[in-house]
């Protein structure tokens, strides 16, 4: 089960009733090119051909909406009313389950570790999914999890070893960590989590680990096997909690630029004109997971993920690679749901908000001009809201 699908976002499961629940709205709002509000959708494939990404505001999702600060309170520890709202997400955290995150309905892939790599790439596609569980078949066992940083680590060994080209689509996705140590890559640590554990646990793990998503795994009472049940997201964890918390989250009412979420220094940047290559060596070079891609102005076009490698490189083509920015992100899917963007006086209440009503994945933090000033990722997020004011910091050093 994959939350980073490219289609519109179910409802999380809430488990039992709890107050101040939310719905989750079917349609958020969007802005034209013209920069008026309208109830309906944008033609999601608007802005990603070639022809129209002079028109990024035609595709650049709104910034949540503009909650900034009525008084002008210094900045320093939070005050009652915010930490009140942190210690209320917290609380939640501990006495629901990672199993109480999962949606009424979703489905599982689960790829065996025998599995070509090349024919993996083809059931993600297929599927509409980035990432999917690995099984070891051979010992009924709990393999990993296969994610894009899996593609792109194939890509660096490609271009590290050419001469193995002809080798690469014989790859089983249990020659991945064969792949990792020869390009000198630290391998991913296999993390999951029992789905009955607190859900503030499974946080903490991800947080610890820095993985962006964490698999549910139950073990067999009667033949003690292991049973991968799911995976959870970053994006699923914040969202049950924007659903379900409403009452505490609209007590952050700091903005952005008080609380200092998210990167604003360092930011790697590339152009349309720029290679898929290019922007994949950034990647790996900067340890991230999407790279904004501006103008000559610094203005924000869109956003090249880590995701957009996959149909990069569908059927097995490593050589297309030096295919344009603009040319890859022509092939997302049409139900891309855009880009989301923020202000430095945006509050998290806002930010919450926006979760809360549409799939959000990052944002991009801009100036009044759609300059780039920023880039908050989820784990900024999670991080702040389990983490801040804590005195706990086995985390906070990694």
């Amino acid at each position: 089960m994959e939350d980073d699908t490219r289609t519109p976002a179910e409802k999380a499961h809430p488990g039992p009733a709890t107050e101040g629940s939310a719905p989750v709205a079917s349609s958020p709002t969007t802005t034209s090119a013209a920069g008026a509000n309208s109830s309906g959708p944008l033609p999601l494939r608007h802005g990603h051909e070639l022809p129209f990404v002079a028109a990024p505001s035609s595709y650049l999702r709104p910034k949540p909406i503009s909650r900034t600060m009525s008084d002008n309170r210094a900045s320093g520890p939070l005050d009652k009313e915010q930490m009140q709202g942190l210690r209320g997400v917290r609380e939640f955290l501990k006495v629901r389950t990672s199993y109480d995150v999962l949606p009424l309905s979703f489905r599982l892939v689960v790829l065996d570790n025998n599995l070509l790599i090349k024919k993996s790439l083809n059931i993600l596609i297929q599927n509409g999914i980035v990432s999917a569980p690995l099984w070891d078949s051979q010992n009924s066992a709990f393999a990993g999890l296969l994610t894009s940083t899996d593609f792109i680590n194939v890509i660096q060994y490609y271009c590290q070893f050419p001469d193995e080209i002809a080798h690469i689509d014989q790859f089983r996705l249990s020659s991945l960590r064969d792949i990792e140590r020869a390009i000198g890559v630290l391998p991913l640590e296999t993390v999951s989590v029992h789905p009955m554990r607190p859900l503030y646990e499974a946080c903490r793990r991800m947080l610890k680990t820095r993985a962006r998503r964490i698999p549910l795994v139950d073990r067999d009472d009667e033949t003690g096997r292991e049973m991968v049940v799911s995976v959870i997201t970053q994006y699923r964890i914040l969202k049950f909690i924007a659903v379900n918390n409403e009452q505490y989250t609209m007590l952050l009412k700091k903005p952005v630029r008080e609380l200092g979420l998210g990167t604003y220094k360092d930011l790697a940047t590339a152009t349309m004109g720029s290679s898929v290559l290019d922007v994949i060596h950034l990647m790996v070079k900067y340890n991230i997971s999407a790279v904004p891609i501006i103008d000559r102005d610094n203005k924000v076009l869109n956003l090249f993920e880590a995701v957009d490698v996959i149909p990069c490189i569908k059927g097995g083509a490593y050589d297309e690679l030096s295919a344009t920015v603009g040319e890859a992100l022509s092939r997302r899917a049409e139900e891309f749901g855009g880009i989301y963007t923020c202000n430095e006086d945006d509050r998290l209440d806002a930010i919450f908000d926006t979760i809360r009503k549409s799939r959000v994945h990052r944002l991009i933090v801009v100036d009044d001009d759609n300059r780039l000033k920023g880039i908050i990722s989820l784990s900024d997020i999670l991080k702040y809201v389990l983490l801040y004011g804590e005195e706990d910091d086995d985390i906070r050093g990694n």
